[in-house]
Formats: structure tokens, C-alpha cells, sequence
């Protein structure tokens, strides 16, 4: 018994089963990507114009985004009580809307309405924070993945909550936020003890690589299956036991992964003699209580060498570097040169937020996400409107495409950016697409590790075709739009906190995750709020005109009887996703830019050394 109760115990500690549970709570995390599917509920209820929806819509944004309470909250309080918090906030905000948009209370001013989609979308934050800080402490050399994949869930939710939203079969649309209000908070209070660090660093195993394979597996399974029932549901109509049966293998393939945490317990292997490589150099040497004399001159170094010696092979760069480094070093010691103290860390140390925030890279990653993932979830919010805009009647199965493409966006982004960076000895070849027709190839660089944002401005690229496709509307071309959209916004939210990680450190991760995260709102707010909505509506009314000066007296209606405006036709969204698009480009010479800077940093933490 004793034993049964210690493997328990062992279970409960194992950082696998955090994953696991974080995967769970992730995917009910991502409530904001359904914004698409009650607004249309919101506008006719209340008789918004789609400016006042747009407002709801950066409300909304800002509640995803701004988690500054949320970091601070999970410094100082255990995560169980800031994820309780976080619980309570989703389901009072979300609560509260249903319950006006069912007219179970009386009509609120927008400026309320606003303030109850902010705290309800805000409780979001701590369960991304929560998420994030404990599996990057535990995992802290498969940051991409692990980012990846969380942030993928998250991506995933849409989908998963339309689909468990199925079985309810109600005309009642305000069903929908009932089940946002609840559902979130439900998981979360579940699993909120199972969610910490847990020392992860010691509990290496041989067999994380096919552990990780499994999860990947999965992943595919579960977008793949995902697709195939949506598009079976919009094909045929299904009966509701049909339809609970698909929902309970939806729910069945989510629990396969917990197989793996419980797999490591019962029948475990033994651990990986050479857990210290996970730690970072730097952690090595605060734990040996020394540290390499490279470290003591980095500055003088960074002043005296050559600037070719950059541009050379990784072998090569090394040992110019380490001779100018014992040339150095005799300097120093015969007092020919005074080594000097660093007053900051270097890129790929630990920074605070304030020293991150002096640092030009930090605001090339913030402006380059501000564009990119701006745009992209400028297009998730509207895009209820833009599918009843071209005639399509069912906007769930757009909102749920995105939401698929969106996690494998994400998953894809964590993989492929961690080839990018590990990648050694040979050429690596990727296709960027620049256009519906033609591809251009990208080879990295043979001997060194190439910097994480090269994956992002792949990203950023196919955004601005897909922001084209919306522009161009040919036949199919929503449907190429949403794939592209989806998998280009999907990625910025894996690469960007890996990144984060690598250029700035783990030690205040979560101040820092939580201020880039700001970019995304403060993008939605022009975006959306501004631009996409002001075009809306202006064609909205135009239209509107028109059909009030051509219609009979006996049938015509005064623009005064229809509050909430409607736009039909591609002119719609035209001139908004040509600018888009072009913000997008914008954000590719951003990353452009980064990837330049940084090519010495990430050589440093990930390439070959002699």
C-alpha cells in the first residue's frame, strides 16, 4: 500500500502530468477566439453597429493581452490562488454578459458591456501565465515545443468548444456564452493544484524525445480529427446522438496524451546522467561558484575584434575568439589593459523588465508581434461580419477553420523554430510562400545556429498573403485566407515567448511574456477598433443610402428603423486587408532586422563549439 501510495505521490510530481494538465486547461483557455461567434448574438441583441462591436472586440483584446496583475499575482501568490482568481474573473464577466444579452437583467451601457468583456476575457491571462512559467521551468531545454504546444491548445479551444457546444443543439445562440462563462472556470479550479514547477531540470528521461514525438502525434490526430467532423457536420446533417458520439472521442483523444506521466511512474527508466546539460552555462557556473574567464572580458572582446570575424565559419569564429580572449587576458594580467565590470547582462542572460525595455531588440520583437499578430486577430474578430459579408450564412465553421489552423500555426512554429536553432552541419531548406504560385527558398546557414525569428518572418509572409486573399475574394479564397491567417498568428504566439526566453531569460519570464503580450491588443485597437471598423461602417452606410433612395415608399425603411448596419458585398473588407497586408511586410522587415542582430546570440547558445 505503501508503495502504491508513494508512486501516486510520484505521479503527482511528475512534470509530464503538469504538461498534461496544462494541455487540458489550455484548451478551454483560448475563449477569446469565439469573440466571432457571439458577436453576431451581441450586435442583434443590443443593436450594435459594428464600431460599438469593434469596441467590445478591443475590450475583449485587452483582456486577453493585458496580464500585468496576472504576472505579479503568480510572483506572489501560490499558482492555485492566482488560477483561482483568474476562474472567478471569467466566469463573473462572462456570466454577466449572458445574462444581459438574454435580457435576464436590463441593458447595460457599452462602456459595462466593455468592462465585463475585459474581466472575463482577462481571467485568460492567468491561466496562460501559469501555464507558460510552470512547463518552461520544468522543460527548460524544449522551450519551443512546450511553448508550442500550450500555445497551441489555446489556439485549438475555438474548435473544441463549438464542437462540445454542438451537443446543446439550441436554436439559443446566448447558450454559447453561457458555456464561456462556465466551462473555462470549471477546468481550471479541476486542475489548478496539478499546474506548478515541480524541479523539472531533475527529472530527465530518455525518453522525452519519443515522449514529445507521442504529444506531436497527437496534436495531428486531434486537428485532423477536428477537421474531418466539422467539415462532416457542415456537409450532412447529423443527429444529436451521432453528434454526442463524435464529441466523446473528441474528448477521449484529449486524455491519450496523460499516458505518458503514467507510463514514466509505474514502469520508469532510469534518468539521464547528464541532466546538468539542461541547465544554461551561466546557471552552471552560479552553481559551481565560478565563472569562465570569457565571461569577466565579454566586453573588451566585443570591442577589439574584427568585424569580420562574425561573417566567418562557427570553428573559425571560435578560435579567433578564444585567442583574442588569451591575448586579453595576458594584457590584463601585466596591466596593459583594466578588465571592466559589466553594468547590464548581455543578450541571452537574465533581464529584468525595465533592462529589457532599454534594449532595441525587445522593441523590434514587440513591433514585429504588434504588426503581425495585430492583423491576424484583426481578422479573427471580424470575422463573423466578413463571411456574412460574401453570403456565407454559417460562420461557426470559418471560426472553427481558423481556430484549427491556428493550432497548428502554433504547434508548427514551436517544431520548426527548434530545427531552425538546433540545426548544425548541414543546409537547411525552407519554403517561404510568397504568393499563391510561386515559392522562394531560404538556406541556412551550414555551421551555426540560425536565430529563432527567421521562423517569424516566415509567418509574417504568409499573413500577407493570406491578408491579399480576403482582399481579392476569388472563389476559394476565404477559405485560403482563414488557412493562412490561422497558421501565420498561430505561430507568433510559440515563437515570440521562445524567443523572449532565449534573447532576455527565464527569470522574469513571466513580466516579460506578459508586457509583449500588450503588443496584440494595442494592435486590435488600431486595427480593428479604427481602420477595419470606420471602413465597415462607412460602407454600411453607403449601402444603406442607396437602398433607402431606391426603395417604394411602401416598402422602404428609414435608416433610423435599422440601428445595426449591415454590409454585403467585397467591398466590405477590401481596402482593410490591403492595409493589412502591407503592416504585415512592415512586420517581415522588423524580423528581418532581428534575425540580423541576433545571429552572434543564438550562435552563441546553440552552436557548435570546439
Amino acid at each position: 500500500m505503501s508503495t502504491f501510495r508513494g508512486r501516486l505521490q510520484s505521479l503527482f510530481n511528475n512534470r509530464w502530468l503538469v504538461f498534461v494538465a496544462a494541455m487540458w486547461m489550455q484548451s478551454w483557455a483560448g475563449i477569446g477566439y469565439l469573440f466571432g461567434s457571439i458577436s453576431p448574438v451581441i450586435k442583434s441583441s443590443l443593436g450594435y453597429n459594428q464600431r460599438q462591436i469593434a469596441g467590445l472586440g478591443v475590450a475583449k483584446d485587452l483582456g486577453d493581452s493585458v496580464g500585468f496583475l496576472a504576472g505579479t499575482l503568480c510572483e506572489v501568490l501560490p499558482l492555485w490562488a492566482a488560477l483561482l482568481v483568474g476562474a472567478l474573473q471569467n466566469l463573473i464577466g462572462y456570466g454577466l454578459v449572458w445574462l444581459v444579452v438574454t435580457g435576464r437583467v436590463p441593458a447595460l451601457p457599452l462602456w459595462v458591456m466593455c468592462i465585463l468583456i475585459f474581466v472575463g476575457n482577462n481571467g485568460e491571462t492567468y491561466y496562460n501565465t501559469a501555464a507558460l512559467v510552470s512547463c518552461v521551468q520544468n522543460f527548460p531545454k524544449s522551450r519551443g515545443p512546450v511553448v508550442g504546444i500550450l500555445k497551441g491548445f489555446a489556439g485549438l479551444s475555438g474548435a473544441i468548444i463549438t464542437q462540445i457546444y454542438a451537443i446543446v443543439h439550441t436554436p439559443d445562440h446566448a447558450a454559447l456564452i453561457f458555456m464561456l462563462a462556465v466551462g473555462p472556470a470549471m477546468v481550471v479550479i479541476a486542475l489548478m493544484f496539478i499546474v506548478r514547477p515541480v524541479g523539472g531540470h531533475k527529472q530527465v528521461r530518455s525518453s522525452d524525445a519519443s515522449s514529445f514525438t507521442f504529444v506531436y502525434s497527437v496534436c495531428l490526430l486531434l486537428a485532423a480529427y477536428l477537421m474531418g467532423v466539422m467539415l462532416l457536420e457542415d456537409l450532412v446533417d447529423l443527429s444529436p446522438a451521432v453528434t454526442i458520439l463524435l464529441t466523446l472521442i473528441l474528448l477521449s483523444v484529449l486524455t491519450v496524451p496523460v499516458a505518458i506521466p503514467v507510463l514514466m511512474t509505474f514502469y520508469p527508466d532510469e534518468p539521464d546522467v547528464a541532466r546538468e546539460c539542461l541547465l544554461p552555462e551561466h546557471q552552471k557556473e552560479e552553481r559551481d561558484g565560478s565563472a569562465r574567464p570569457s565571461e569577466v572580458i565579454l566586453s573588451e572582446v566585443e570591442d577589439e575584434k574584427p568585424m569580420e570575424v562574425d561573417s566567418l565559419p562557427e570553428s573559425e569564429r571560435q578560435k579567433r575568439i578564444v585567442q583574442l580572449q588569451a591575448r586579453l587576458f595576458q594584457a590584463a594580467a601585466e596591466g596593459a589593459v583594466r578588465v571592466r565590470r559589466r553594468r547590464g547582462p548581455h543578450r541571452g542572460e537574465d533581464f529584468t523588465l525595465l533592462q529589457a525595455l532599454i534594449k532595441a531588440d525587445f522593441w523590434l520583437l514587440f513591433f514585429s508581434l504588434l504588426l503581425g499578430s495585430g492583423s491576424g486577430l484583426t481578422v479573427i474578430d471580424n470575422l463573423g461580419q466578413m463571411s456574412q459579408s460574401l453570403g456565407y450564412e454559417d460562420t461557426h465553421i470559418f471560426v472553427s477553420m481558423i481556430s484549427i489552423w491556428n493550432f497548428l500555426g502554433r504547434i508548427g512554429g514551436g517544431y520548426v523554430s527548434e530545427v531552425i536553432v538546433r540545426f548544425h552541419n548541414a543546409s537547411l531548406v525552407i519554403l517561404c510562400a510568397t504568393g499563391l504560385s510561386s515559392l522562394t527558398l531560404v538556406n541556412l546557414s551550414r555551421d551555426r545556429a540560425y536565430p529563432r525569428p527567421a521562423a517569424l518572418t516566415v509567418a509574417q509572409v504568409l499573413m500577407a498573403v493570406g491578408h491579399l486573399c480576403f482582399a481579392v475574394v476569388w472563389p476559394g479564397a476565404m477559405h485560403v485566407g482563414t488557412l493562412l491567417i490561422g497558421l501565420g498568428y498561430g505561430a507568433h504566439w510559440s515563437i515570440v515567448p521562445a524567443a523572449a526566453s532565449e534573447l532576455f531569460g527565464l527569470k522574469n519570464f513571466g513580466a516579460l511574456y506578459n508586457f509583449l503580450t500588450v503588443a496584440n491588443p494595442a494592435g486590435s485597437l488600431v486595427f480593428s477598433g479604427v481602420i477595419v471598423s470606420g471602413m465597415y461602417d462607412y460602407e454600411a452606410s453607403r449601402q444603406a443610402r442607396m437602398h433607402h433612395n431606391s426603395a417604394s415608399p411602401l416598402t422602404g425603411a428609414s435608416l433610423g428603423e435599422e440601428k445595426a448596419l449591415k454590409c454585403v458585398g467585397t467591398a466590405c473588407f477590401f481596402l482593410s486587408s490591403l492595409l493589412m497586408s502591407g503592416f504585415c511586410v512592415v512586420a517581415v522587415i522588423f524580423s528581418s532586422i532581428l534575425v540580423y542582430r541576433t545571429k552572434v546570440v543564438y550562435a552563441h547558445l546553440y552552436g557548435i563549439r570546439e
